[in-house]
């Protein structure tokens, strides 16, 4: 059940790109000037001048520069009213007292700041889910379908196994030679018609 976790939706759980992804991201965009939705501890491997975490709410902050985007997977929820009775809340044991962002947000997010002129540059890392509607931005931008299924590593720095989803990387930008060159190892990339 854990696995769905990364599928699904973040809850708690952190969860960090694999470190060579990370070392070929920064090849292709040169550096990192902003990790939007990140930890002190996934900088570490990120190696971002500027990180929003959890508590700085990167959604409603300004994104900018060069972006790398591993955003919580989830598919977002409403805060619950006063008389909530929904079977997740039941399941979970608690109550949300604030909407939890899904990945619609995430992505729109990202791909408005990089419309707008903002975001020079981003690559951004999520499951390779393309029959959904939060996914469908991204389609227009080139992306690399990684193989075999990319596992995401936890908090102490262990390898999660039993990923049952695809992963993919998109990315925004104008050097679609480079980011295939680099990106290419990693699985087939293609490029919009």
């Amino acid at each position: 059940m854990s696995h769905q976790l990364i599928n699904q939706d973040s809850g708690n759980t952190e969860y960090y790109t694999d470190p060579r992804i990370l070392e070929a991201a920064r090849e292709v965009l040169g550096y990192i000037d902003l990790d939007p939705a990140s930890s002190l501890k996934a900088n570490k491997f990120v190696q971002a001048k500027k990180i929003f975490t959890k508590a700085d709410d990167g959604l409603s902050q300004r994104w900018y520069g060069h972006v790398w985007h591993n955003h919580p997977f989830s598919k977002g929820e409403k805060a619950c009213h006063a008389k909530c009775k929904k079977k997740t809340c039941v399941t979970r044991g608690h109550h949300i007292s604030e909407d939890v962002p899904g990945n619609r947000d995430w992505i729109r997010k990202l791909v408005d700041s990089y419309n707008y002129g903002a975001v020079t540059e981003a690559l951004c890392i999520c499951f390779a889910a393309t029959s959904e509607g939060w996914f469908q931005p991204l389609a227009d931008f080139p992306q690399c379908y990684l193989s075999p299924r990319t596992n995401y590593y936890n908090e102490d720095g262990e390898k999660v196994s039993g990923v049952t989803k695809g992963s993919v990387v998109t990315y925004l930008g104008s050097d679609i030679k480079k980011f295939a060159e680099v990106f290419g190892k990693f699985g087939v990339v293609k490029v919009a018609y």
